[in-house]
């Protein structure tokens, strides 16, 4: 990873504190690293590789929009700060329960998909290592959940196609390989 990238990644790492992901005990800032490295087997753009670190930030932390800008602007040329910026801001989830109390979860992410169609190809490109690092194992982690999940994804990779034409086929391998698995196996009932 270049310096910068390192840079990027305490940022992120810091801003994430002490959060972990759900199905395990590892610090959170292990995912932005495994959409990053997803990405970089597919591209070097380093204002792509930076927004998949940085990609949860604006949603999960108190960092602002203008707080991340600010810190790029101090380890990146300012078209690039802007360019990382911008990729960010549309992988940035709008229409949450937050946002939305009075929406159910279907018609979030209807409206979700219909505002990620919009955004870039790297943007989406980054969406679609999410994805698969998300869609990794979740029918073995949350049987239950994940269907409703792997179908979600299915459903936005089916309007998200303007990134890297070869991720977005692993990502559609990914959602199908564990949709393939519930089908075979189910749901546990513990």
């Amino acid at each position: 990873m270049d310096s910068v990238l390192e840079i990027v990644k305490a940022y992120a790492d810091k801003a994430h504190g002490n959060q972990q992901r759900k199905y395990s005990p590892e610090r959170f800032i292990e995912h932005p690293v495994r959409v990053m490295e997803i990405c970089r087997c597919h591209t070097g753009k380093q204002t792509l590789l930076a927004a998949a670190l940085l990609h949860d930030v604006l949603e999960d932390t108190p960092v602002t929009e203008q707080d991340l800008y600010r810190f790029l602007l101090g380890v990146m040329a300012e078209e690039e700060a802007s360019e990382t910026t911008l990729l960010v801001v549309e992988l940035t989830d709008v229409f949450t329960k937050a946002a939305h109390p009075q929406w159910n979860r279907k018609k979030r992410k209807k409206k979700e998909a219909e505002r990620i169609r919009t955004t870039s190809g790297d943007s989406q490109t980054v969406k679609y290592a999410d994805i698969i690092d998300n869609c990794r194992g979740i029918a073995n982690q949350d049987p239950d959940f994940a269907g409703v999940f792997l179908r979600e994804c299915r459903d936005l990779l089916r309007v998200i196609q303007k990134g890297e034409q070869a991720l977005y086929r692993e990502a559609i391998e990914t959602v199908h390989a564990g949709l393939q698995q519930l089908r075979l196996h189910g749901p546990s009932r513990g």
